[in-house]
């Protein structure tokens, strides 16, 4: 199977699925520079109630300690997007999005926090964290 990648100048084409858009994270990926700790801070994520099918709101924050590898942020961008059509809970998402972190990039350590805007009154936040002696226990 051929990689994916995105293109380098023109539109960003939509994501067909999540795991395109994991393999698109994991293959658009550069070497660490001598950096400590890097942060994402997505404003305007979207997903989808699995139960209801309405739209759910919010944003989510991506903080990691790189090892080799670092997120390109267009790849993120693209990976994010790809979760506008799926139905997914508020805490599935925090744990999956840091599997695919580690997917693809194997972090020392990464926390995914979707912060999951107010709908019927009940505004939701999760936290995932993942740390490479978990990984590789």
């Amino acid at each position: 199977m051929e990689k994916a990648w995105l293109p380098s100048s023109g539109p960003m084409p939509r994501p067909n699925s999540v795991e395109e858009g994991r393999e698109i994270l994991k293959n658009e990926a550069f070497p660490s520079p001598n950096v400590q700790k890097i942060k994402f801070n997505a404003l305007e994520f979207t997903a989808v109630c699995p139960k209801t099918g309405q739209p759910d709101f919010g944003r989510v924050e991506i903080e990691y300690i790189p090892d080799e590898k670092c997120i390109e942020s267009k790849s993120l961008k693209f990976y994010l997007w790809s979760y506008r059509d799926e139905g997914a809970f508020c805490e599935t998402l925090a744990a999956q999005i840091a599997e695919d972190v580690v997917y693809a990039i194997d972090p020392k350590q990464v926390e995914v926090t979707v912060y999951q805007s107010a709908r019927g009154g009940i505004e939701l936040t999760t936290t995932a964290i993942r740390t490479k002696d978990e990984q590789h226990a």
